[in-house]
């Protein structure tokens, strides 16, 4: 008996970043982390800033998006991120660099649109930190 999927597409504004089918798809959304496996029931949901997991025969792929919409219909998944990209791209110096300068923002603001871009920042950096973190534990497995 063949194994059920689902097709996922992973789009950001300048790229394609996936396209193929998939056992599940994992990813961080308003309410939590959700799991999503062919005949799924159709979902419109916002993404937070952070990992999206696909797994394809036992394997996952990880991605990073930093933020978005996650739609869920009959036979296919669609992620629309403002920035997606494969987990082993993301660059960890620039992530810590962008952590370092958003904890700066927060630390000396005094506007409360600068404080909120500031927090906003500081979660995005985080979220790419925990990526680079489970991807490189998963690794060394």
């Amino acid at each position: 008996m063949m194994a059920m999927t689902i097709h996922v597409d992973i789009v950001s504004a300048e790229q394609e970043i996936y396209s193929g089918l998939v056992d599940a798809v994992f990813a961080t959304a308003s309410m939590g982390e959700i799991g999503i496996y062919p005949r799924h029931t159709p979902l419109l949901t916002s993404l937070k800033p952070g990992e999206v997991r696909v797994s394809v025969n036992g394997k996952e792929e990880q991605f990073y998006v930093s933020g978005g919409m996650l739609e869920v219909q009959p036979h296919v998944v669609t992620i629309l991120a403002d920035t997606a990209m494969r987990a082993d791209d993301v660059d960890e110096a620039a992530a810590i660099q962008a952590k370092e300068a958003a904890e700066r923002s927060l630390a000396d603001s005094d506007a409360s649109l600068e404080y909120a871009e500031a927090q906003a920042q500081l979660a995005e950096a985080m979220a790419q930190l925990r990526s680079i973190e489970r991807m490189r534990k998963s690794k060394g497995r």
